[in-house]
């Protein structure tokens, strides 16, 4: 089939219109048989034009996501918090071609060549952040493992964004909760757990209620002398909200119709925040707000459980498309 410019294209084309040409190549060919030569003759200009925009055939796939990896090393190595430092480089990113080649890798031929090059990314960025942290003084150990979670997390937010469907959502959400997840597998700080300890006087209710409607995971159960008994159920990410009085009644406004907060209450993030509200109400709480939105875009509810505990159930929505 021979290789044709379009009709009306520009002597100079965009990185844009290059991208697109090699995209259409290398789903009709496979990405083995289209040359530099090809993609530029498709797109109507020269062959020494591609390399104006472009390194190599490679690098139409990846040359945004790598811009964007540079800019976060940058501010890594400028002294950037390290989810800060992703966060910031990689907000408003929309790496299209590379989705376009991830969900259509086997009629591309790309099946070796996408994992191949993902990795190199990823030892990059990973060699990266274990850096960042060492400085911090974390140890080696710990650094490189947070290291290769993150750089991990980048990728595979990625990938999950790809296969949903690039078009339809902004990637930045997905990389948002990905990132969100590596603390609480390889926590950075010099405190490693946050361990909420609650005083149950009927405990088999409240392990009832908070591991088996709630759904937290026991993690850990002991029996002691003279009756006492402990269960360690994980809840995972763990943070601590420090607000202010003004803070704490204005929170209360929004969520509530005037209930008042308790000097601590928990908060759970959940997958559909009125679902679960109306779980735990059938498992014995009660509803002392039902779901709304908020101003900050998240569903939250605001129940009585066992234990004496005032818990917000909160469901994320993202930013609006």
């Amino acid at each position: 089939m021979p290789t044709e410019p379009r009709a009306g294209r520009p002597k100079v084309s965009s990185r844009e219109t290059l991208a697109e040409a090699a995209c259409e190549l290398f789903l009709e060919r496979g990405y083995a048989a289209t040359s530099v030569g090809d993609i530029a003759a498709r797109a109507g200009v020269s062959r020494s034009s591609f390399f104006n925009y472009f390194a190599s055939k490679a690098d139409i796939l990846w040359s945004g996501l790598d811009e964007r990896l540079d800019t976060a090393i940058s501010r890594l190595e400028a002294g950037d918090a390290v989810g800060a430092a992703l966060s910031a480089a990689l907000a408003g990113f929309a790496p299209d071609s590379l989705a376009l080649a991830i969900v259509n890798a086997e009629p591309m031929g790309l099946e070796s060549e996408l994992p191949r090059e993902a990795s190199v990314r990823r030892a990059r960025l990973a060699e990266a952040v274990a850096r960042r942290l060492g400085r911090d003084g974390v140890e080696r150990m710990r650094a490189e493992i947070a290291g290769a979670a993150y750089a991990a997390a980048v990728l595979s937010a990625v990938w999950a964004w790809a296969h949903e469907g690039a078009g339809r959502a902004p990637l930045q959400p997905t990389m948002q909760r990905a990132l969100a997840m590596v603390p609480g597998v390889v926590p950075e700080s010099r405190v490693s757990q946050l361990r909420v300890v609650v005083r149950a006087d009927d405990l088999d209710r409240a392990v009832a209620f908070y591991r088996d409607a709630l759904g937290l995971v026991e993690q850990e159960s002991y029996d002691g002398d003279e009756g006492a008994r402990v269960v360690i159920l994980g809840a995972g990410r763990a943070t601590l909200e420090l607000s202010n009085p003004e803070q704490v009644r204005f929170i209360d406004r929004v969520e509530t119709d005037g209930v008042t907060s308790p000097h601590i209450r928990l908060a759970f993030e959940v997958e559909d925040s009125a679902l679960v509200t109306s779980e735990l109400e059938a498992a014995g709480a009660e509803i002392l707000a039902s779901a709304r939105e908020t101003p900050w875009r998240s569903v939250n509810a605001r129940l009585t459980a066992p234990a004496d505990l005032q818990l917000t159930l909160f469901q994320e929505l993202g930013p609006e498309s």
